[in-house]
């Protein structure tokens, strides 16, 4: 059995990890707080913008907007962009691991007709993509915590000009939907070109991921009915507008989810190690005992024995 200091110093060592764990489990509580809240706020203005788009997109041929329109393939070979948001830093759980493996799931199906590279928001998925000696065309590593509109203007603009100029024939986000501070579900989706059929397979999706609240039941009464909208003036000029920041509400969104996503499982992961940190502290409190009394019963024996041959 191991002395007591050395057992004294590992629950001092322990007990010092688990004031760490605990005080990250406290910010990522706090930060994930404001991510859900930010989360819930923007889902359903988002998911209405889905349903706009979809209603845009019956009249695709009215409007030749570079973001509906869908590219032929060049030598019949398809050139994909996958946007693959990541953190930037580790010990939250199984985050970055579920959606580097939906990734790597999508790269088995691909073959000689179809290129795919990368877009990496957050450098594990970067690290991750280039160890499996993938193209990195872009990565953005310095979102902060709290993201705003205007922090994805610059990656909007990038996915949309990549797109717009013919480089690639289709853009996958692969990203994770929030759930519950317990679930977070990694999905990969289209992004671009805008289809009719891409979009309302996503809002299908969600309806089937999430716990339907009021206002996503009315949502999904609305998809059912086909709603034709009356644009007046400029209707390429109005299009494209709204193509376009619709989109970037899209992409703004996926970045939320992901975002409340990853301070959740971080927030998990804490929770678990500072529990785990208290049954070691407990289990090496029983040995330390047991080594204590052990050592005082054989002083005990010592010095016994140590009268009896003196009488």
């Amino acid at each position: 059995m191991a002395n007591s200091k050395a057992i004294k110093n590992r629950i001092k060592s322990v007990k010092n990890t688990k004031k760490i764990t605990k005080a990250m489990e406290l910010v990522a509580a706090s930060k994930m707080k404001r991510a859900i809240s930010s989360t819930l706020a923007s889902r359903l203005y988002a998911e209405y913008s889905w349903e706009i788009l979809t209603s845009i997109a019956r009249n695709l041929g009215e409007s030749k907007h570079p973001l509906f329109t869908e590219h032929e393939k060049t030598e019949g070979k398809e050139n994909v962009l996958v946007v693959l948001i990541s953190s930037n830093r580790g010990l939250c759980g199984a985050y970055n691991a579920q959606i580097i493996k939906k990734v790597i799931s999508l790269l088995k199906v691909e073959n000689g007709s179809i290129n795919i590279e990368f877009m990496a928001i957050g450098k594990k998925g970067d690290v991750a993509m280039r160890r499996l000696g993938r193209n990195i065309v872009a990565t953005f590593s310095e979102l902060p915590d709290n993201i705003s509109l205007s922090d994805v203007l610059p990656i909007t603009k990038f996915v949309m000009d990549e797109y717009s100029a013919l480089r690639y024939d289709r853009v996958l986000i692969a990203y994770t939907d929030f759930v519950s501070a317990l679930t977070q579900k990694p999905n990969i989706k289209q992004i671009l070109p805008v289809s009719k059929t891409a979009l309302e397979e996503l809002i299908e999706s969600l309806g089937e991921e999430r716990e339907a609240s009021t206002e996503e039941k009315v949502l999904s009464e609305l998809e059912n009915e086909k709603i034709d909208y009356l644009f007046e003036g400029n209707f390429d000029k109005l299009i494209s507008s709204l193509a376009e920041k619709l989109t970037r509400m899209q992409i703004y969104q996926m970045l939320l989810e992901s975002n409340a996503s990853e301070q959740s499982s971080r927030m998990m992961a804490m929770k678990n190690a500072s529990e785990a940190s208290g049954e070691m502290i407990d289990e090496l409190t029983l040995m330390f005992n047991k080594a204590r009394q052990a050592n005082i019963t054989r002083e005990i024996s010592e010095i016994s024995a140590g009268m009896v041959s003196v009488s």
